[in-house]
C-alpha cells in the first residue's frame, strides 16, 4: 500500500472513531454530552493559544483553560436547570482577571497577550457553552437536535469537498484557502440544506425553519473554516494539532462548529423559540 492509500485508511479509521465518540457521547447522557463540549472547547482553546505562540505572542495558558472549563460547566448547569441563570454572572469577573494577571507576567506584548487570551475564550469556549443551551432549548435534553446540527456541518464538509474535487473551477477565497471553490460551496450548501430538511421532517419540525438552519450552518461554517486557515497561515503551520491522525487537531475538525454555534443559537432563538 502506497503512502496515499495508507493516509486514506488512517483518515477513514480516525474519522470512524471520531463519529463513534461524538454520537456515543451525545446519546449516552446529558453529562457525557457536556464532557464532549468541554473537551472540544478546551482542546480548541489550547490549540488556539499554541497557534498564537507560533505568531510571537505570549498569551496566558492555564488561567484561560480553567476559566474556559468553568464557563462550559456553568452553561451546562444553567441550561440543564441545575443552577439559576444568575450563576452565569461569575463569568464576567473571571474574564476581567485576565488583564490583572498580565500585570505580573512582565511580558513584552501585554496588549496582544490579553487580546489573544480573551479572544481564545470567545473563539473556542463561548460556542461550546452555547451548544449546551441549544441541546436544552426545548426544556429537556434533546440529543437528536444536536446530532442533526453536527451532521449538517459534516454533510456540508463532505459534499463541498467532493463537489469541489469533481467540478471545482472558480476559487472561493484563494488568498486563504486555494483549494476551496464556489462549486464546492454550492454543492455543500445543496446537500446540507437537503439533510437539514430531512432532519426537520424526521424530528417533526418546521421544514422551512430547518432548511434555513442548513443555510446558516453552511455560510457560517465555511467562514469558520476560512478563519481557522487564516490563523494557521499567519502562524506558518499546517495543522492546529495532532490529536486525530489524518484529521489534525480539534480546530481542524471542529472549526465550522466553533464559528457556526453562535449563529445557530441566535437562529433558534429568533425562528424556533
Amino acid at each position: 500500500m502506497g503512502k496515499f492509500g495508507h493516509n486514506i485508511v488512517v483518515r477513514a479509521l480516525s474519522g470512524a472513531a471520531l463519529l463513534v465518540i461524538v454520537v456515543g457521547s451525545v446519546f449516552l447522557s446529558e453529562f457525557s454530552f457536556a464532557a464532549l463540549m468541554a473537551v472540544i472547547g478546551v482542546g480548541s482553546l489550547w490549540e488556539f493559544l499554541r497557534i498564537a505562540r507560533h505568531s510571537n505572542v505570549q498569551p496566558q495558558k492555564w488561567y484561560p483553560i480553567v476559566v474556559g472549563t468553568l464557563v462550559i460547566a456553568s452553561a451546562f448547569a444553567v441550561a440543564a436547570g441545575y443552577l439559576p441563570v444568575k450563576a452565569l454572572a461569575v463569568i464576567f469577573p473571571l474574564m476581567a482577571v485576565v488583564p490583572v494577571i498580565e500585570l505580573y507576567r512582565k511580558r513584552e506584548t501585554p496588549l496582544a497577550n490579553v487580546a489573544v487570551s480573551l479572544g481564545g475564550l470567545l473563539y473556542a469556549i463561548v460556542p461550546m457553552a452555547l451548544m449546551c443551551f441549544i441541546a436544552f432549548r426545548g426544556g429537556e435534553y434533546n440529543p437528536y437536535v444536536i446530532l442533526a446540527y453536527i451532521f449538517t456541518v459534516w454533510v456540508n464538509d463532505i459534499f463541498a469537498y467532493l463537489t469541489g474535487v469533481a467540478i471545482g473551477r472558480h476559487k472561493l477565497f484563494e488568498r486563504i484557502s486555494p483549494k476551496k471553490s464556489w462549486e464546492g460551496f454550492f454543492g455543500g450548501l445543496l446537500f446540507a440544506i437537503g439533510f437539514a430538511v430531512f432532519a426537520g421532517w424526521y424530528l417533526g419540525g418546521n421544514l422551512l425553519v430547518w432548511g434555513g438552519l442548513g443555510a446558516v450552518v453552511v455560510v457560517s461554517g465555511v467562514f469558520g473554516d476560512l478563519v481557522e486557515s487564516m490563523y494557521k497561515r499567519a502562524a506558518g503551520i499546517k495543522d492546529s494539532g495532532s490529536i486525530m491522525p489524518g484529521h489534525g487537531g480539534f480546530m481542524d475538525r471542529f472549526d465550522a462548529l466553533l464559528l457556526s454555534a453562535p449563529f445557530v443559537f441566535c437562529y433558534f432563538i429568533i425562528f424556533a423559540p
